[in-house]
């Protein structure tokens, strides 16, 4: 059994505190956050321990009990003081996504990771959503990748959008150009938040993959899409529903002695996933 600790018991932290008390062959041993009442909440009925603060997390827990692993899910100005605590005391460590602030802090702490040979992670869930895995397969570098990822407002984010919401798109569409960015455009926009609610993105790849990439916390649903130019087929991917469709045109009409008449078919393939 590997023990596990949750640093943060807010919706994230209450999130893969509850994965992890499920998951066979872990142990949740504690939750950590400041609100001591919070971290009780979500401790109690999964059988851990409540804690306020991370150096608990080697003084209060029972003799031969200790962290060997642990979820960081508080917010991200946080992520790098709080990794760097838990990976000098040789505990592996997941991060959620962004990493940190900044990518020269994600640098510092990703070679503090290596230097100490503690295991370091960040929670990008969607690599393992089913449709991205299927996606990844692809034989081809698509030719260009539309993907929107829209949702409605929440007060508790603190972040911008694009730390918040687009960063899971930047490394989906980085994967899927199976090279790095030779060129960016953006532009973002603030409505409802001292940081972008809206934000923009035209990114060219080294491959030659284009991507146009849209975050918003201003949308009235929830829309989690990726479409994808290939060079003889259009693929739509919803990572809700974790399904995709792609379409082969297969003959094309154009008739114009009686009128001007249009006839398209199509092959249309939906995968089970």
């Amino acid at each position: 059994m590997t023990n596990v600790a949750v640093i943060g018991a807010g919706v994230m932290g209450s999130n893969h505190a509850r994965v992890a008390a499920g998951l066979g062959g872990v142990t949740l041993v504690a939750v950590v956050d400041p609100d001591l009442d919070r971290a009780k909440a979500l401790a109690g009925p999964l059988g851990a321990m409540a804690l306020a603060t991370l150096d608990e997390l080697w003084t209060a827990l029972p003799d031969g009990v200790e962290a060997e692993a642990a979820i960081v899910a508080t917010p991200t100005a946080g992520h790098v003081a709080t990794a760097r605590t838990l990976i000098d005391h040789g505990v592996g460590v997941l991060v959620e996504k962004p990493l940190a602030a900044s990518v020269a802090e994600a640098e510092a702490l990703v070679a503090h990771a290596h230097a100490c040979n503690v295991t370091l992670m960040v929670g990008h869930i969607e690599r393992f959503n089913s449709v991205v895995a299927e996606l990844l397969r692809l034989d081809e570098v698509p030719m260009h990748a539309t993907i929107e990822r829209i949702g409605p407002f929440s007060a508790r984010v603190a972040d911008s959008v694009i730390h918040d919401l687009m960063i899971h798109d930047l490394d989906l569409a980085r994967l899927l150009a199976r090279s790095a960015v030779a060129d960016v455009h953006a532009i973002g926009q603030r409505s409802r938040s001292a940081h972008e609610d809206i934000a923009v993105a035209l990114l060219t790849f080294e491959s030659g993959m284009t991507a146009t990439i849209t975050a918003s916390r201003l949308g009235q649903q929830k829309i989690r899409q990726i479409s994808l130019t290939m060079p003889d087929a259009f693929i739509v991917a919803d990572l809700i529903r974790q399904d995709y469709s792609l379409t082969r045109v297969e003959h094309t009409e154009y008739v114009s002695a009686t009128g001007t008449r249009y006839r398209q078919t199509a092959a249309v393939e939906i995968p089970f996933l």
